[in-house]
């Protein structure tokens, strides 16, 4: 390597034709740029295994026909065009979407409602705030099989608490779960029972999240209290709102464990859910290629109808 004389004469340095520079860490130069990826690789791995390989994978078998260990035989669209032809599957659609349209229309309002009476004068004291929010809570945490458990005592026909308290007041008591006409009511009862608390704490934080400066500020230009909620509440609680019905309507479509623990989709298909249908035809039927068909226009059917919810809050937001 070529040297040259040092400033005081007294000695020699290298030349910039030396070989090239390492970082100070003795790391050659990019190193620092593969270092992050490598660190987020084990999940990205585990991500395509786990999520993404099985997604592509159903969705490759919608195509096709398979019953059992059959050898599988491309139908194309076929399976897709029998859903409109069957009727426990239309069936099974018009109980799930009844359901869900419960949870938008009824479970959410009742959960702003419940939200609203926490936070107002209804409830003044912080310390019993914190306990409803911890009751409202528990059922969340709760096995859904636990809850199906208690439900099926609760509405039992001759032991039932809830025939027992109609009988008291001279009622008569009902079949709850093997009625046609009730088990669908009984199943949406319970699921109101189990969602209403987690909604309420949804709608409460919304509600802890609005300034009371506004609220004071619209009292004091002479606004009632329903005319402060109307206008000043309500558009603030738009992102909110629209969380809470887009997760009711995804999780409405999905629901499986609480029909399926206390009825199994009966009586004569009155409780029958898509989930379920789903769970009898791939798992009983073993027919695994129609079951990954009504799985997908399951998955297609929430995402229309959040994207709805998304487009006609935004048109809501612009007004």
């Amino acid at each position: 390597m070529a040297r040259a004389l040092s400033p005081a004469g007294t000695g020699t340095i290298p030349s910039a034709g030396g070989r090239a520079r390492r970082t100070g860490s003795g790391r050659p130069p990019g190193s620092r740029l593969i270092t992050p990826y490598l660190f987020l690789l084990p999940f990205f791995v585990v991500y395509g295994i786990f999520l993404l390989f099985p997604v592509y994978s159903g969705l490759r078998l919608s195509f096709y026909e398979l019953v059992g260990i059959s050898e599988a035989q491309f139908v194309g669209f076929a399976q897709y065009r029998q859903l409109f032809e069957d009727e426990r599957y239309l069936r099974a659609l018009l109980n799930t979407t009844i359901y869900a349209l419960t949870s938008v229309f009824v479970l959410s309002p009742l959960a702003l409602l419940v939200a609203l009476a926490v936070r107002s004068f209804i409830v003044p004291s912080a310390n019993l705030q914190s306990f409803y929010r911890i009751a409202f809570f528990l059922p969340n945490i709760t096995s859904f099989v636990v809850i199906a458990l208690m439900f099926g005592l609760v509405l039992d026909t001759d032991y039932g608490l809830l025939n027992a308290g109609l009988t008291a007041i001279g009622l008569e008591g009902h079949n709850w779960l093997r009625d046609e006409s009730l088990a669908l009511p009984a199943m949406i009862g319970v699921g109101i029972w189990t969602y209403l608390g987690i909604n309420s704490l949804y709608f409460l934080a919304g509600l802890q999240n609005i300034p009371d400066e506004l609220t004071e500020a619209a009292y004091l230009d002479g606004a009632s209290r329903q005319q402060a909620f109307w206008h000043v509440t309500l558009p603030l609680l738009r992102p909110t709102i629209l969380f809470v019905m887009v997760q009711a309507t995804i999780f409405s479509y999905q629901i499986f464990e609480i029909p399926f623990l206390l009825t199994g989709g009966g009586p004569s298909d009155a409780t029958l859910t898509l989930a379920i249908y789903l769970y009898e035809v791939g798992f009983r039927q073993f027919d695994q290629g129609y079951a990954a068909t009504i799985g997908y226009s399951l998955a297609v059917i929430s995402i229309l109808l959040a994207g709805i919810q998304l487009v006609l809050f935004r048109t809501f937001q612009n007004d």
